[in-house]
This record gives C-alpha cells, sequence and structure tokens, in this order.
C-alpha cells in the first residue's frame, strides 16, 4: 500500500479537555452512537444530491447506500455512504475543530449561491457538529475515510481520542473506490466496569444493529444495508439485506397508504396487537412545519389510572428517532394517544436527547389539539358508536383536562358524555341543554359513585316531579371539575349556563313563587317539629350542622345536603384513599314533614318517647347509605334496625 508521510496535528487548545467532556458527557445512552452515524451519512447523501441536482457536472445516476460491515474477530464495526465526502479541509474544519457543523456550513453556503434545492423537505439533521464524537464512546479508535465528490483523492483521519489526531492520504487498494466516507470503529473490549448495562452489547452482532436500526433509523430515507445471516436447508449462507423500512408513511398522502400499511405501523409503535379504535394525520407548513400521525386506541391499559405520565408521542427529526413518550407535545390527560411528530426544527439539546421549552413546542401542541378535538368532534357526529366506545375506554381520563387544562376546559366539556335521569343513552351538554325546561334555572347535577344507585336518590324526587333532567357525574374527576368550573358556555353560544348541584342546600326545583309557598307550608310544622329537632341536633351533633323540614322530597323521609362549598362523601373517601387529611364536615339532614315516619317521629319527640334516638340514627344511617357513604358503626345500625323491626313485628306475632 504507498501511502504519503504522515503529519501529525493537535486538536485546538484545550479541546482534549473539550472531547473528553463530549465523549463521556453529552450523551446518556451508549446505542447512541449508531444513529449519530447514520444520521451523519444520510447528511452526505442528501448534500450529494443537492450538488448533483444544482451543478450538471456530476451524475444523478448512482445508487445511494448506507452500509454497516461488522467483523466479529477483530472487533470492527464500519459505517460508510457514498455520499457527498471530504476533502482534507473538510476533514480539520469539521472533525478535527469540535462542535462545528459542516452541515450548517453546507446549508449557508448553498443558501448564498441560491440553491433551490433547499427546502424545508431536504434540510439537514446535523446542527450542532458533535455526533461524530459520539464513536468514542464505544471505540478505542476511530478511523474515517473520505473522498470528495469530483476528487480522485482519499484522506485518512486516525484518531484514539486522546487529543490528537493524524491525516493522511491514502493511495492503492485503501483508497475509497468513489466518493463517499467510510467511518471504522475500533470496538471497546466488552465488559462491565461502570456497571452500566450498556458495557455488555456486542457490537458486532446482528441483531443488536438490527434492533438500534429498527429503533433509531428505521425510517432514513436511504436503504442502510448490511451482510446478514440466511439459513436454507440448515445451510447458511451471508447475503446483503436492507434493514432499514425507509416508510415513514406519515410523510405520505393518507390515499397513498393502505389501512394495513397503517395497522402495521400502529402495531410496531404501540406493541398493542389490537386495531386502533381511530387515527389522524397532521401535516403543517409554515412558522414551524411538522407532520404527525396519531392513533387513538381500541382499548384502554391497565396502569391507565395510575401512570398520569403524559406521553405515547414518539419524536421524530427528519425522519431520524430521537425519544419516545415525549411528554412536551401532549398534556397528561391525552396520555392514551398514540402517533408520531416529525418536525425539522425542533430545539434540541446539543445530545438530542432532551426537547428543550420553546415556542415552537407550544405551537405543535396547541395545533395537536385542534386536530384531536375536530377529529372527536367528527367521530361523535358521524360515528356514535364507535365515539362512545372511546368515552368508555378514555373519558375517565380526557375530563382530567377540564381541571388541567384551563384554556380547552370548555372544548373538553363540549366532548364529554353524561349519564343522566332523562335518558338511557349518554348525553352531550349541548343536547342537554336543548331539552331544558322554560324557566330552568341551569345544568343541574349530582355526584355519586353509580348512576343506578344516584336515579333513586331522595334528593332528585322534586326535580323529577317536574321534569327536570339531572345529570349523574360518577367519575371522581367530576366533582373537582364543578368545583372549578361553575358556568359552561358552548363554543357557539354567548350566554354561559350554571352548574347546580342538587345536593347543596340551597339550590331546590321550584320556582321563587313555589318555593315562597313551600315556606310557608313548611312554616305550619315548625312548632309541632322543634322538639324532634332538638333531639336530632343533639344526639348527632357529631356529624350533623342542622336538622330541618324540607320540601326536596316527595316520596323518601330524609336526605343529606352539604353546604355549597363542603366536599362530598365520595371525595372525602377519595381524598382519604390518597392518604390526605380530610376535614370534618357536617351535614345538614333534611326532613319530609309529610312523610309517615317524619310524622310519627315528630308525635314520639312531643310524647317524650326514649325511641327517638334510635330512630333519628337510623335515618341518618340510611341517608348516609343513599349518599353513597359508609356509615361509622355498621353493628350499631344493625341493632338499631333489628329493634325497630322486633318493635313493629310485635303486634303481629300469633
Amino acid at each position: 500500500m504507498a501511502q504519503s508521510q504522515q503529519e501529525k496535528l493537535y486538536f485546538q487548545t484545550e479541546a482534549a479537555e473539550l472531547l473528553n467532556m463530549m465523549i463521556h458527557s453529552v450523551y446518556s445512552n451508549k446505542d447512541i452512537f449508531l444513529r449519530e452515524l447514520i444520521s451523519n451519512a444520510s447528511d452526505a447523501l442528501d448534500k450529494r444530491r443537492i450538488e448533483a441536482l444544482s451543478n450538471g457536472e456530476y451524475s444523478t445516476e448512482y445508487k445511494a447506500e448506507i452500509r454497516i460491515e461488522r467483523d466479529k474477530d477483530k472487533r470492527t464495526l464500519a459505517i460508510s455512504d457514498n455520499g457527498v465526502g471530504m476533502t482534507r479541509e473538510d476533514i480539520e474544519n469539521f472533525i478535527g475543530t469540535i462542535a462545528k457543523s459542516g452541515t450548517k456550513e453546507f446549508l449557508a453556503n448553498a443558501k448564498k449561491s441560491g440553491a433551490d434545492a433547499l427546502s424545508t423537505q431536504e434540510m439537514l439533521i446535523g446542527q450542532f457538529g458533535v455526533g461524530f464524537y459520539s464513536a468514542f464512546m464505544v471505540s478505542d479508535r476511530v478511523e474515517l475515510f473520505s473522498r470528495r465528490l469530483g476528487t480522485q483523492e482519499t484522506w485518512k483521519f486516525d484518531s484514539t481520542g486522546d487529543g490528537s489526531y493524524t491525516i493522511s492520504r491514502i493511495e492503492g487498494d485503501d483508497a475509497l473506490p468513489e466518493c463517499g466516507t467510510k467511518i471504522l470503529l475500533h470496538l471497546k473490549k466488552p465488559g462491565k466496569p461502570d456497571d452500566s448495562p450498556d458495557e455488555d452489547k456486542d457490537y458486532t452482532d446482528e441483531w443488536t444493529l438490527r434492533d438500534l436500526v429498527r429503533q433509531y433509523s428505521d425510517f432514513i430515507s436511504y436503504p442502510i444495508v448490511m451482510a446478514c445471516s440466511k439459513w436454507k436447508d440448515k445451510v447458511e449462507t451471508i447475503e446483503d439485506e436492507t434493514i432499514n423500512s425507509q416508510k415513514a408513511i406519515w410523510c405520505k398522502a393518507e390515499s397513498e397508504v393502505k389501512d394495513e400499511d397503517y395497522l402495521e405501523f400502529y402495531k410496531r409503535l404501540s406493541r398493542d396487537w389490537k386495531e386502533p379504535l381511530s387515527r389522524f394525520t397532521l401535516n403543517a407548513e409554515g412558522t414551524v412545519s411538522f407532520r404527525g400521525l396519531m392513533f387513538i386506541p381500541s382499548q384502554a391499559p391497565m396502569d391507565l389510572l395510575i401512570n398520569n405520565k403524559g406521553g405515547g408521542i414518539s419524536l421524530y427529526i427528519k425522519r431520524v428517532f430521537i425519544m419516545n413518550d415525549c411528554t412536551s407535545l401532549v398534556p397528561e390527560y391525552l396520555r392514551f394517544v398514540k402517533g408520531v411528530v416529525d418536525s425539522e426544527d425542533l430545539p434540541l439539546n446539543i445530545s438530542r436527547e432532551i426537547l428543550q421549552d420553546d415556542q415552537r413546542i407550544r405551537v405543535i401542541r396547541r395545533s395537536i389539539l385542534r386536530k384531536l378535538f375536530s377529529h372527536l368532534r367528527k367521530m361523535r357526529a358521524d360515528e356514535r358508536e364507535k365515539y362512545e366506545k372511546f368515552w368508555k375506554n378514555f373519558g375517565r381520563v380526557f375530563k382530567e383536562g377540564a381541571v388541567q387544562d384551563q384554556e380547552n376546559a370548555d372544548a373538553i366539556l363540549e366532548l364529554s358524555l353524561f349519564h343522566s335521569t332523562d335518558e338511557d343513552a349518554l348525553t352531550t351538554l349541548s343536547d342537554y341543554k336543548s331539552r331544558m325546561k322554560q324557566g330552568q334555572e341551569g345544568v343541574y347535577y349530582i355526584v355519586g359513585r353509580d348512576a343506578a344507585a344516584l336515579k333513586g336518590s331522595p334528593k332528585l324526587e322534586a326535580f323529577a316531579a317536574k321534569g327536570y333532567e339531572v345529570l349523574l357525574l360518577t367519575d371522581p374527576v367530576d366533582e373537582v371539575i364543578m368545583a372549578r368550573k361553575h358556568e359552561y358556555k358552548d363554543k357557539d353560544e354567548e350566554a354561559e349556563t350554571k352548574f347546580l348541584d342538587v345536593s347543596a342546600g340551597d339550590v331546590n326545583a321550584e320556582s321563587e313563587s313555589e318555593r315562597k309557598e313551600a315556606e310557608e307550608r313548611l312554616k305550619s310544622f315548625e312548632d309541632d317539629f322543634a322538639p324532634l329537632k332538638e333531639r336530632i341536633k343533639k344526639s348527632l351533633e357529631s356529624t350533623l350542622s342542622d336538622a330541618r323540614l324540607s320540601s326536596r322530597m316527595t316520596s323518601s323521609p330524609a336526605c343529606l345536603v352539604s353546604d355549597s362549598n363542603a366536599a362530598s362523601m365520595q371525595m372525602e373517601q377519595l381524598m382519604r384513599a390518597m392518604g390526605q387529611e380530610v376535614p370534618a364536615s357536617k351535614r345538614i339532614l333534611e326532613l319530609n314533614p309529610e312523610h309517615p315516619v317524619v310524622r310519627g317521629m315528630i308525635k314520639l319527640a312531643k310524647d317524650g318517647d326514649s325511641r327517638v334516638e334510635d330512630f333519628a340514627s337510623v335515618l341518618y344511617d340510611q341517608a348516609v347509605i343513599l349518599d353513597g357513604g359508609t356509615i361509622a358503626d355498621p353493628a350499631s345500625f344493625s341493632r338499631r334496625l333489628s329493634e325497630i323491626m322486633n318493635s313493629a313485628l310485635d303486634k303481629v306475632k300469633p
């Protein structure tokens, strides 16, 4: 082999320390090195294509590819391309000068020359000029061979990452036959000196390399070729195989992609082998350009309610994988959405492992939300059965957004579905409002654990008698929403409608005139009720703030109501389950003076009967149960109930 005399050069002053930092501190995962080197190769191929288009001297007839070659015995790994290549000056400037990006300089020069080929579609990946140095994370020595397009000279860069490197001209058999670059890594010996799991990986293993390409570089637009083992009739042969799919289907028009291709991509992306419920695409151009593909699964994962990590979105930069579960692009309440976002100009940190906060991120996030809301509205209107399936699986999580995202709270509530007293099917707020009665003061609701149980609540009797529909809210988040969201406005309406909790002591079904009439009627019972009220308040003073007569019920004897600012029993139970302190809250026991049980208790109290306290305690515990609460002393409740039954049965004993 003929080789010119080597010349030894040194990195810039203090660059050795900077290089050491690049190797050991920039990247958190050693696997990244392959992504970085393949990305550089892809950039080199893009540059060759652009130069060939803008310079008639260069042929456009060539087969662009990236090649991976491995040698287990020598423990070497080579990544090569037939891209634009580099001159000696390029190597010194962009490899010998740390953090100087050849891509940035190439783009700047091309723009100066007015090259039309530099559209957004053709923006190059590299931007920091540090990706090459990731090779030293897995290598003791790195050799680079490169030949610039339009030249006949091959140059070799050689370094052990110790602060110096050599450059020499290569001739003869070792010279590259055409333009391009080959990077030869002399891999470190296997072992775990720093207890890192990455140290055990064999980067000459076929399936290790396949997995890394699939994870990080599967959608690179150029074929990544590697010699792979093939077995037939128990005979092994070695054949070249393209190991990346090159199918970034989010970059294609929907009309160009088959449903089965979308399904295959979803399964691969989500590890969910069931067909997704729905999908939609993203395509935005302008100040921030990006593409994306989103899926709504058909079934909720088992950890959906306990894993509140926002994510499910994979981020790509020019089809190069950057990260999974990109929490910056979707809020927590959309953590069930799966998909990809691909943008050319998102702000990453130097390792391209962390997405930095930026106005462009917020623009993409808002765009995703707008498109998702629009997609859900269309599904609700055109595919109601499918939408209700979505709601059954994800509605509880989706409604969290009405608390977390005040900007979009109305849009989330507009898309929400609810059980109600008048409809067997789930209803929207808009549909509820279209059925509101003349004179109805707002959207009535009641909170509890079960819709069927809520329908039988004594608190609804007066509303049912008036024909008022009441929403039955059964999710824990509903009460939090109502505590913060006192009014609701449809997107096409100007006026807001109040939310009114029928469990609140100051909410009732009567009109103003009916309310005054009821108050007059109740006053007629006050004198007779006074002895019973005094004994109830005294016997239940630890749990009740008051006992009063009410026209709220038509067929039940009693119910519990709360002050407007008090939490429901369900919320108190939820807070206790979360280990939080629950402030003691007393409720109001409302009694129906026209019910036989209450009238009987009024008479017993007036006569000084000692059984009043037992009756009052049982009545209170019944009201607690109907309210979805848990009685404090079940044994005492059972004993009192048995005594009451025994007393009643005395009259029918033989």
